[in-house]
């Protein structure tokens, strides 16, 4: 069962509690002449995704009705019948009607900004539901006109507001991991793009604005990611890709595409990663700037070689580099800074390591370590290649190579890098070697701090 965010956020909008909520569904029911008895428990259970029988959805409704003054209707509760079967929850395929999209994204943010503990143990959803959004993406209908009637003017300082605050946050998850940075986002999302997404503006504006809040909802998939919180990681990634399709920019769209199939990577479905990443290209096409495509080469490549094609890797492989070579920093989007040099390196790097080609792959980790990067792309290299060293038989060096890395790793809060640290650790201990025990005793006191 999914969470219900939709109901969640409708409750507390309406300022009921789950109790208060029972109580008044089952005087309505007493009024059409049911014997009701619900308690707060039963609320709990609708909240984690179940539907009550009969009429009780056309209770809640009602209830809620009062409460708002305004009509609430089955889709807005999350309780609506799909065309498919199944009811409509906060990961349904998008609605045809994008203002049904906004209200679902925007009960998404203010249950996660409320810190609702189950959003960060919801399940990735899997089948057609985790494949739709892509498709959906891809394909038509596309979105003719985005206008909006509304309370207020959205403006174009507004939008800059958004970006800017975006290239904020970026910095700050690379300064100080998701896990710090995730909840301020969120808080953002909530207090200031979900107002300006329900205000009024023209086509043109709205197009702008869809767009700078994709970015914005793409870094808190990535925050939500990096703290381990999958299945919200997704959801996000989901959203963003709605928002890029009704912005129109189809680069924008293959970036999402490109988080998504280095989620799918990290889950360990490379058949998904490889068509994620061949659907980026595809519908993107000359829309497709060198950073993005290196990236998405450089990752089917891995895939492949975790598959056993070793001749589709490299085919990939020298896709990836051909694109890295091409790279122009002035003319890529923000999006794609990530892409820094050495990045490519330090995933051929991983390709070519699970295709058990140690020398190679021994050079490209060493390459991507004497590119510039910010501290936490370093540290991924550094464990790359403290790794390798440690399969050549060089356990001094590897260890010189993880004291750097848990130097870098100092400050950030990222399950990501924790897993990365408790990796190292682990080999460095298993070697033998004195100075990479007493380096592997270092990165213990590290992860002894909690998170």
């Amino acid at each position: 069962m999914e969470p219900n965010v939709l109901l969640e956020s409708l409750i507390d909008e309406a300022g009921m509690s789950r109790a208060g909520l029972a109580g008044h569904v089952n005087r309505a029911g007493r009024a059409r002449g049911l014997s009701l008895r619900y308690e707060h428990t039963a609320v709990s259970r609708w909240l984690k995704g179940q539907r009550p029988r009969g009429q009780v959805p056309d209770l809640i409704c009602e209830v809620l009705r009062g409460r708002l003054g305004r009509p609430v209707v089955l889709d807005d509760i999350g309780m609506g019948l799909l065309p498919g079967g199944g009811y409509g929850t906060d990961s349904s395929p998008p609605s045809a009607s994008l203002s049904g999209f906004v209200d679902r994204a925007t009960a998404l943010w203010r249950s996660d900004d409320q810190q609702r503990p189950h959003l960060a143990t919801v399940p990735t959803v899997t089948g057609t539901t985790a494949v739709m959004p892509v498709w959906e993406w891809e394909n038509p209908p596309e979105d003719t006109d985005v206008s909006r009637p509304g309370p207020g003017r959205v403006s174009a300082a507004d939008i800059e507001t958004l970006r800017s605050a975006r290239d904020h946050y970026e910095q700050m998850y690379r300064k100080a991991g998701g896990i710090a940075t995730r909840p301020r986002i969120v808080r953002f999302l909530n207090a200031e793009a979900a107002p300006l997404l329900r205000g009024g503006h023209s086509d043109a504006l709205g197009r702008r604005l869809h767009r700078a809040t994709a970015a914005l909802v793409a870094m808190a998939g990535i925050c939500a990611y990096d703290s381990d919180a999958h299945g919200l990681a997704q959801r996000y990634f989901h959203q963003a890709l709605r928002l890029a399709k009704s912005s129109g920019d189809r680069a924008l769209g293959g970036y999402v595409i490109a988080l998504l199939t280095t989620q799918s990577l990290f889950l360990g479905d490379h058949r998904r990663s490889i068509a994620f990443a061949e659907a980026a290209l595809r519908a993107a096409g000359d829309h497709i700037t060198p950073a993005l495509a290196a990236d998405l080469h450089a990752m089917q490549a891995k895939a492949y070689a975790q598959l056993g094609d070793a001749a589709s890797a490299r085919a990939c492989i020298a896709r990836a580099e051909a694109q890295a070579g091409r790279i122009h920093s002035g003319r890529e989007p923000d999006e794609t800074g990530y892409v820094q040099p050495g990045l490519v390196d330090v995933q051929v790097a991983e390709a070519l390591l699970s295709l058990g080609d140690l020398p190679a792959a021994r050079e490209h980790a060493a390459s991507a370590v004497r590119a510039p990067a910010h501290d936490r792309g370093r540290v991924h290299r550094l464990a790359m290649l403290s790794h390798i060293e440690l399969l050549q038989g060089e356990p001094d060096r590897a260890a010189g190579t993880a004291a750097e890395m848990a130097e870098r790793a100092r400050g950030m809060e990222s399950q990501r890098l924790r897993d990365r640290l408790r990796q190292v650790r682990r080999e460095l201990a298993e070697s033998g070697c004195a100075d990479a025990v007493q380096t592997a005793d270092q990165i213990g006191g590290a992860l002894r701090v909690p998170l």
